[in-house]
């Protein structure tokens, strides 16, 4: 009896001496921790290509031009917390045209430079963006054609999405209004309102 109480004593010790050496020893790493990724960075200079369809109108004019348009663009950003704010500039080609006879109006080519300003979540980018547009509208009618180069303005919204550390890929949508000039072939002021709807794709130095 006094053997089997001995041997008890002695084993109950051994365990909580384990149990104690066992709590002072290094933790390892949880299974399947992984490291936070890092921010993505907003900052800096990048350039890309995009295509999308413009759709619009001529004003003094039943005309509404519309076709594919694409082109480049080009800017900068800075980057303050989640606040990302810059500058791009941006050239297309558009195959938008519309006849009404004995009138076809086309736009074949714009560009703008706007400021843009938006709210980063990491590697998504909501942003807003304004600034000047321009571009050619032509005119041709019973074998007369003319063209002017138009100045306005422009407006729209974009999300873009960073997918690798330098490629990003948005979507984005533009109002534009290329203001008016005299045409000698309309007798009268036209104008050109379109409306964008383009993706693109960014490299991020």
């Amino acid at each position: 009896m006094k053997n089997s109480i001995l041997a008890a004593t002695v084993i109950a010790a051994f365990a909580a001496s384990g149990a104690a050496v066992a709590a002072d020893l290094p933790r390892g790493p949880t299974p399947y921790y992984s490291a936070p990724v890092a921010g993505f960075n907003w900052a800096g200079g990048y350039v890309g290509l995009n295509a999308g369809y413009e759709w619009g109108e001529v004003t003094n004019n039943p005309t509404n031009p519309s076709g594919f348009a694409g082109g480049f663009q080009g800017g900068y950003n800075w980057q303050s917390g989640r606040f990302v704010f810059g500058g791009e500039a941006d050239l297309q080609l558009s195959s938008a045209d519309d006849t009404f006879a004995p009138y076809q109006f086309s736009n074949p080519w714009f560009g703008t430079m706007r400021a843009r300003a938006g709210w980063a979540m990491n590697n998504i980018l909501f942003y807003g963006t304004a600034g000047l547009a321009f571009g050619e509208l032509k005119v041709e009618s019973g074998g007369l054609d003319e063209d002017n180069t138009e100045v306005g303005w422009t407006a729209g919204l974009g999300m873009e999405i960073g997918f690798t550390p330098n490629w990003s890929a948005k979507v984005e949508y533009l109002y534009m209004d290329l203001g008016s000039r005299s045409f000698s072939v309309t007798g009268v002021d036209n104008g050109f309102k379109s409306n964008l709807l383009r993706f693109g794709i960014n490299y991020h130095f």
